[in-house]
Parts: C-alpha cells; structure tokens; sequence
C-alpha cells in the first residue's frame, strides 16, 4: 500500500474504535518509517482525524480506561500507534523513531522461542534468547518508550517453562504487554486457550501486565483460537481487517468482534469497544489498497446421517460441542446411527465447531471445498482435513481418508466452475499459503522449511517454482535475495550484492511483486557495468547517439524499463574487420529503471564509461 493508503486506513480504523494500531515495521524502509510517522502524528493525536495491521484487542471487559482508549474534548478517539521490531538496536530505535509523535506511543518487540526457532534460524542458545529478550526490552524502555510490548515468536510451538522464564524475565525489564503469537496456525482452540491459561497461572509478575493474542490461520482456526485466548484470560486480541496477513492471514477483526458482540455472555460478559457500523467501509478501504480480494462467501462445511447443523453459524466451539456431547449422552439409539455435524461460517467459526465436533463424538464431517455454501459458506474442507492430519492425536486419534494430495485441484476446480474466486490468504488454498514475503520468514524458510511451514504443500498437490516459497518484495532481506539470485544463476557476495538490494528495495518499494525477469534487468544494470570514468554532471564527452530502444521487462503499469544506447566518438580510433573494411568504434550502454529517464541516463552513463575505459586502456 501507499502511504496514503495505509493513512487512510488508519483512519477508518480510528474511526471503528481499535486501541493500538500496529502501523507497520519501520525498520524494514525508509517508505515504511514515513508511513507510520505520519500515522502517529495524523491518527495518534488528538488534533488528527484518525493501517495496515489492527489489533482489535484490549478486550473491555476488564480493561476500560486503559491507554489509547482516550479521546479530546470532541469526543475523537485517539489510539495507541505501535510499531514492530526485532530484538536489536537499530529496529528499536526506527521503531521509536516512527511512533514517538503519537499521544500514545507503543514499541512492539518479538524474537523467536521455539526450539526449531533458535537452533535453525537464530542460532542462539535459550540463554542468548533471554538476555536478548531482556536487555533490547530494557533499551526501549530506556528511549522514553513507557509502554512496551513483547513477542516471544512460535509461541505455539515453545517449551511451556521457558516461555514462563522469558516472559518472566521481559516483565522485570519493562514489558507492559505481553503478546502470545500462534506463528505457524499449528494450535487448535482448546490448546491455544490452555496455553493462554498456563502462562497467566505460571508467569512471575503476569498480574501486571495485558496478555495478548496473535492467531495465524493456516487451519483456518484463528479466529476461533483468538476467541478461546480471551475466554482464558487474553484481554488484548490482535487482528487484521478482512483477516489479511502473512501466508493464510490472521485472526479476522470482523469475525473475532461480531462473535464477542453476539456470544460474550458465554465468554465471561465479555465486549469491545469497536463501532461495528464501520466495519464494512474499512473491509472494502482494505480489499481496494491490499488488492487482496474478499471472497463471497468469506468461510467453510456439509454431510448426513443424524446430522447436526448449526444453520445460522451462531455457536461457538465449546457450545457446539457440548451439543454433540450431550446427544450423544441423552439420545436414545444414538449408539446406532453415525452423529454428523453441519457448520455454517456466519462468525468464522465453521471449522473450529466442526473440530469440536468430531471431538465430541460426531464422525460424519459435512464440509465444502473452498468453504463455499449460503451467506458466508460452510466448514472448508481443506481446513478441516488438514487440521485433523496435523493435530489428530489431540482429537483422540482421528484420520480420515482423504487423498488430500487431490485438495488443490479440486479447489481450482470449484472456484473455475463456480465463479467463486478464493482468497489469496485462504488458508490451505490461498494463493499466499505457502508463500513467504516477511524478510524474517524467508530467512527461517532457507534455513528449515519447519520454521514457518506446519505441513507439506506437496501434501495437497502444490508445487512451488522454489522449494523455499519465497515472493520477494519490499520486505525481503539480503539472504532472500541471495538466494533467488543464485536460483537464477547468479553467484553474488559482497559489495555486488549489496548494491544489488538497495536497487531492488527502491523498486520493492513501487512494486508489489518482483519477478525473475526483474531481478535479472537490475543484475545486468548494477553488476554487469564498465568500470566508472564518467558521471553524470562531469564535462561532456563529445560523442554522437546512433541508436537508443526502450523495452519493458514485464507486463503492466509497474512494469521495469530496459533501455539500450549505442555511441560513438568524434575522432575515435576506427576498426579493421576481416574484410579489411574500416569502420568507427562503437559503443554500447544498458539501463534499467521503473522511471525511464532514468534507465536512459544509466544506458548513456555506462556506454561512455565502457568507451572511456577502453581509450584508457589503448593509451
């Protein structure tokens, strides 16, 4: 998104009642850093009207009053700007940097805790992990950053004593809140929910701080593991709009608040301060800037036997298993006949109600592929199958028999047929399901696929140009680069290799996916160039343009610009050719820019320099 866009997005999200709005990752560009600057001074202070990435969280239930729940004298409420670092120096300070124009200003940290974590990608030992964790807690305290939050990565997946340890730890340096991210989607809700209750019963100082939740949805359980993070105590829920985010999304703000809204009474008397009446527009400002399409029927289920629906979606995991549970307990012949389950989505919760389902005794799963169906769809196949083969030990045992390495065809199939177009960040079957954009996730993604991949994409029939599954984009790293660059047959280290990434961030920076034929125009442009005589703004050389051609890389508006010189030199030494013909030297000179001028400029510069060189060389 643009920074207009993301300003403009902060706004509607003022204007909906969120408390923090994570703003972006400063650290990642200098684009970035402006954007979340200008988001703090807009949008964080009173006197601005009122992003990217929202946490629907500090559940009022509890916690009213609290920080970013202020408004002026007008009535405008004022949320907490946060943004997003790593656990080092330079993410801190460009993260303090960006939000310190806001009335309330948050520094969010995170670095990873799960064994496969520390070992493969980080490459640090538990006690590295905790000193880094507490002294870079202790430096943003230290800015005048009085309200900290701390992410200790792959929570779902971490030792439950180290976690009580490092957390522990974050709180006697400063930590004020404490976020609890399920990475990969790897957790199922009641796990989730005891994972949330174990470290509010475990934690030295938990008292003192605001638990938080951050669910990814590659089981397409999210919201539903949000939910039952809040039910154990979670009173900070983070969520996208239009549930967008890395691989299949995040927790949906709109499903997490609407099930609050109608179900809170089973959650404790829960509720949100959220303006609900806003929704719709900041789901509709999000699809046009993301590019990111809502699907119709945006959820998932179907079957028979005695079946069970919950045809308007309006239960809840728990409830809709306590159902199942007690017609198995109370229906006479029940023990004769197969108990099935039909889930509509209607709350986001189809497939998490079916899950419990099944736990509870149902063995017949009704489902659609691509979750389509009435209003908001059924239970989504492909999300219940793939949690069962993922987490069946924790559902007593249960497999089914599904060949599920037939799941993306059928898929493709169904949208084509059915004009149904699927989301890109659909769980399973999104087109961004097992694709990885976070510089940090690409990272861990070259080091072990298991960092941020819970299962096989060739285990439902996809398979990916690269193994890593890598799209670069504005927030790849060096490493990433690298190693798509040697993908393509480029050896490059150093010096060349850095140079290369700067040209490749500034044009990251205006296009949103870069293709291979890109990256071989800027290798060819940064690393393929004659030695520097001349530079723009020196003394002309006197020469004449005998061709100059112009094409696009790519397709499309965005598209990189590969320009071509040919010069020669007044007075310049000619060459014989095998026919003893002689002709005049000359000179050629490529370029590649998304603005064409300046390709231009970068063609004519290197066709003078190679000219320049080769007279050096002749004297």
């Amino acid at each position: 998104m643009t920074t207009k866009e993301k300003l403009d997005i902060a706004r509607q999200l003022a204007k909906l009642g969120v408390d923090i709005i994570e703003a972006g990752f400063p650290a990642s560009s200098e684009a970035d850093l402006e954007a979340v600057k200008l988001i703090a001074i807009e949008v964080g202070n009173p006197s601005g009207e009122m992003g990217q990435k929202v946490l629907a969280g500090k559940v009022a239930g509890e916690v009213g009053g609290e920080v970013g729940l202020a408004g002026n004298g007008e009535g405008v409420h004022v949320p907490v700007i946060c943004g997003l670092a790593r656990c080092n120096k330079n993410d801190i300070d460009k993260a303090w940097e960006a939000v310190k124009y806001a009335k309330y200003p948050r520094i969010h940290t995170f670095i990873a805790t799960s064994e496969i974590h520390m070992q493969y990608k980080l490459k640090m030992s538990k006690e590295q992990v905790v000193e880094k964790a507490r002294s870079m807690v202790a430096y943003a305290r230290s800015l005048g950053c009085n309200d900290v939050e701390f992410s200790p990565e792959d929570a779902g997946r971490s030792e439950r004593e180290f976690l009580y340890e490092i957390l522990g730890e974050v709180i006697k340096a400063g930590a004020t809140t404490l976020n609890i991210p399920d990475t990969v989607g790897y957790n199922w809700p009641r796990e989730f929910g005891q994972l949330i209750a174990d470290i509010k019963a475990n934690t030295p100082g938990i008292e003192n701080v605001i638990i938080s939740t951050h669910c990814q949805n590659d089981l397409g359980l999210s919201t539903a593991n949000t939910l039952e993070g809040a039910y154990s105590g979670a009173r900070q829920l983070e969520c996208t709009i239009n549930g967008i985010g890395e691989r299949a999304g995040n927790a949906s703000l709109e499903e997490v608040v609407m099930t609050i809204k109608c179900k809170g009474e089973l959650l404790g008397g829960l509720y949100t301060g959220i303006n609900t009446r806003h929704i719709v527009m900041a789901s509709k400002m999000v699809e046009e800037y993301s590019g990111l399409m809502v699907q119709p029927h945006k959820a998932i289920v179907g079957a028979t036997t005695l079946n069970i629906p919950d045809t308007v979606g309006y239960n809840w995991p728990r409830e809709f298993g306590q159902l199942i549970a007690d017609i198995k307990a109370n229906t006479p012949g029940i023990e004769n006949v197969i108990i099935s389950t039909h889930c509509q989505n209607d709350l986001g919760l189809s497939t998490a109600n079916t899950l419990e389902g099944a736990y509870s005794g149902a063995r017949q799963l009704e489902c659609t592929i691509n979750g389509i169906g009435e209003r908001a769809g059924n239970a989504s196949l492909e999300e219940v199958v793939m949690t069962i083969k993922c987490k069946g030990e924790l559902l007593g045992g249960l497999y089914t028999g599904i060949n599920t390495r037939h799941i993306v065809m059928a898929s493709k199939m169904v949208e084509e047929y059915s004009g149904l177009m699927v989301q890109p960040h659909k769980a399973i079957v999104g087109a961004n399901a097992f694709a990885h954009e976070s510089g940090i996730h690409q990272d861990g993604m070259l080091k072990n696929r298991n960092t941020y991949e819970i299962m096989s994409p060739e285990d439902i029939g996809l398979f990916r140009s690269n193994e890593s599954g890598l799209t670069l984009g504005k927030l790849s790293g060096r490493h990433a680069l690298k190693s798509k660059l040697f993908e393509l047959g480029y050896d490059i280290d150093g010096k060349e290799l850095n140079d290369i990434f700067w040209r490749f961030k500034s044009v990251a920076e205006m296009k949103k996916v870069i293709t291979d034929d890109d990256l071989i125009a800027l290798v060819s442009d940064e690393v393929f160039q004659p030695q520097i005589f001349w530079k723009f703004g020196d003394v002309q050389a006197p020469v004449k343009l005998l061709e100059y051609s112009m094409s696009a890389v790519t397709a499309g508006i965005d598209a990189i610009a590969s320009t071509r010189v040919v010069i020669d030199a007044e007075n310049d030494q000619t060459t014989t050719l095998a026919t003893g013909q002689k002709v005049v030297r000359t000179y050629s000179g490529t370029g590649a820019s998304m603005d064409i001028v300046i390709s231009s400029v970068r063609a004519y510069v290197g066709a003078i320099n190679k000219m320049l060189g080769l007279k050096k060389k002749s004297n």
